[in-house]
């Protein structure tokens, strides 16, 4: 009998083994595309700060743009490190299904480096996500209230001008 030889019964339970990666798996492309989205709105927002830029004369707005575009290129950097982290962690669960079906259905040993494969890709996963994490913090760190409490005050002035 031939090592590569395999019964249906040994092919369906490597299948059901397999299924519980392939589950995190969707987990995380579904995390790959909302950071990429992210990484897209970074990007997009960037390059109108330059453009507005290149024609500015105000210092305050010059200074104001600048600051954001150091955070932006910050917040791209933190989702490029989980876009690759998040990749690194499906090649880690994808090895670990290649592993765990090998074990199955063929005997040869792999499980051990299936379940250090597996924890792995849970550790980077668990990386990208504070990763993800800290740059919605940064995003919203950036926001300028500025321009709300001008437009307060200037509300308040021309109220106070109406009254008699």
């Amino acid at each position: 009998m031939s090592i590569w030889s395999v019964d249906a019964q040994t092919v369906t339970h490597s299948i059901q083994l397999a299924v519980a990666p392939v589950f995190f798996l969707t987990a995380v492309a579904g995390m790959i595309g909302s950071v990429a989205g992210r990484l897209a709105r970074i990007i997009d927002r960037a390059r109108k700060l330059e453009d507005g830029l290149r024609g500015a004369t105000d210092h305050e707005l010059i200074a104001r743009s600048l600051t954001e575009l150091h955070f932006l290129r910050q917040r791209g950097r933190l989702a490029n490190v989980s876009i690759a982290l998040l990749t690194l962690c499906g090649v880690c669960i994808g090895l670990t299904i290649v592993l765990l079906f090998v074990d199955q259905a063929y005997g040869i040993r792999g499980h051990r480096y299936a379940v250090f494969s597996f924890l792995f890709g849970v550790l980077a996963f668990v990386m990208a996500l504070c990763g993800f994490l800290w740059e919605t913090i940064m995003a919203t760190r950036i926001l300028d209230f500025h321009m709300l409490s001008q437009a307060k005050a200037a509300v308040r002035h021309v109220e106070s001008e109406h009254r008699p």
